[in-house]
């Protein structure tokens, strides 16, 4: 097969659009990554998990708004066209909803499309609203009530759509897609990714907690400083690594220099390559995922709390429902209320106790090893793509619903 990816950002790098792309191409697949430039780099570029197509960068001074990843936005449409054509594309898969309308347009009757909805677009840009990020232009191009009414034309139109979670699968459903045109594959690492043998730790030494992702409100990072200040205060000894830039970053940095936080005890590493990261993961005790259980974070799940797994630590999650049910039922840590960061320090704490963190960091592992695997996942990927295309264009079209879904309570 000839298959399309739609990255919506610059490549390289991003760690879902290697894996899946990585995976096909394993699989005998031809892939080429469509992908924008900001950074101005070879329009084409073979690598081992693709071929990349990027948009001409064009002068500098217009770069970033003539590439904005917006589905109206003509460069995006013909860089597809043109794509489609020049390797003659067989399927199309497109990364979250931003591109989703402009891939369907430019792919046409003949050509499939499938959603890989890696993200709840819309739940994501409530988000900005909630936390007051929005910016003049973002009442155009990020407004909510139309990002959920582009969802709502797009899905209907998917030949399917793959999800990272369980839960955002029936998001899908509620709103009208039949089950067998939505499949789960999610976030998760390669089976050797599994640390062997486990880490050690010495019961005299600090626990080591850390979080890597985005720096953003609705993350929770602001709850799991405000954790880490009661540890200060109760003298519990303890180092917090934070890995990962984002729009609010400066806002967290006031935040513990405010709370008496200095760097013995937080360390704000800002963002690293992808293998500096995971390394840093690998000299920790504790992963944590704070984020606020929102409508967005109760509908997908993060990369990082299968990388803390895979590595040997015990996981600390907020209650948002994929990150805190993957938890319970695999024994992996603990689970606390979202935004109590009390709550979260108790947690931090039972940790002290080697014989509770060896029990959970282990059941992570193992959890890994059995099922949380990116070779599950790939199998998945791969029937979904045979799936696809085996269907006949007049069938699938037949079969699809109404364009416009019932809207999902």
């Amino acid at each position: 097969m000839r298959i399309l990816y739609v990255w919506d950002a610059d490549y390289p790098w991003d760690v879902r659009t290697e894996k899946v792309c990585r995976a096909l191409t394993d699989a005998g697949h031809r892939v080429v990554i469509a992908a924008r430039n900001l950074a101005g780099r070879p329009v084409t570029e073979a690598l081992p998990e693709g071929t990349v197509e990027r948009l001409a960068p064009g002068p500098a001074w217009g770069r970033r708004w003539r590439s904005f990843p917006a589905f109206f936005n003509p460069y995006w449409i013909a860089h597809l066209r043109r794509s489609i054509r020049r390797h003659a594309i067989e399927l199309v898969i497109v990364r979250d909803l931003p591109l989703a309308p402009t891939a369907l347009f430019a792919a046409g009757s003949g050509v499939p499309v499938v959603l890989d909805m890696a993200e709840h677009y819309p739940a994501m840009i409530r988000d900005i609203w909630a936390d007051g990020r929005q910016g003049p232009l973002d009442v155009l191009v990020r407004n909510p009530a139309l990002v959920a009414a582009v969802e709502r034309q797009v899905i209907g139109r998917m030949a399917h759509v793959i999800t990272v979670v369980e839960e955002s699968s029936e998001r899908l459903v509620a709103m009208g897609l039949p089950t067998e045109r939505t499949s789960v594959v999610s976030n998760t690492p390669p089976s050797a990714r599994v640390v062997s043998p486990p880490p050690a730790r010495d019961p005299r030494s600090p626990l080591r907690l850390i979080y890597l992702g985005l720096m953003e409100r609705h993350r929770g990072i602001g709850c799991l400083l405000d954790a880490a200040a009661i540890l200060a205060s109760a003298g519990r000894p303890f180092h917090l690594d934070l890995v990962g830039d984002g729009r609010d970053l400066d806002e967290f940095r006031a935040q513990a220099a405010r709370l008496g936080l200095g760097a013995g005890q937080v360390t704000f590493h800002g963002r690293l390559p992808h293998g500096e990261a995971i390394a840093h993961v690998g000299r920790a005790h504790l992963g944590i995922v704070p984020h606020v259980a929102r409508e967005s974070w109760n509908s997908t799940i993060p990369n990082k709390l299968f990388d803390y797994m895979a590595a040997g630590l015990a996981v600390i999650t907020s209650d948002a429902k994929p990150a805190a049910r993957v938890v319970r039922a695999t024994g992996a840590g603990l689970v606390f209320p979202s935004g109590d960061a009390a709550a979260l320090s108790a947690c931090i704490s039972e940790y002290e106790d080697l014989s509770t963190w060896e029990r959970h960091r282990a059941a992570g592992q193992a959890a890994v090893r059995t099922r949380y695997n990116w070779e599950f996942d790939t199998r998945v990927l791969l029937d979904v793509v045979e799936g696809v295309t085996r269907v006949p264009a007049a069938v699938r079209t037949t079969a699809s619903p109404s364009p416009v879904l019932r809207q999902g309570s």
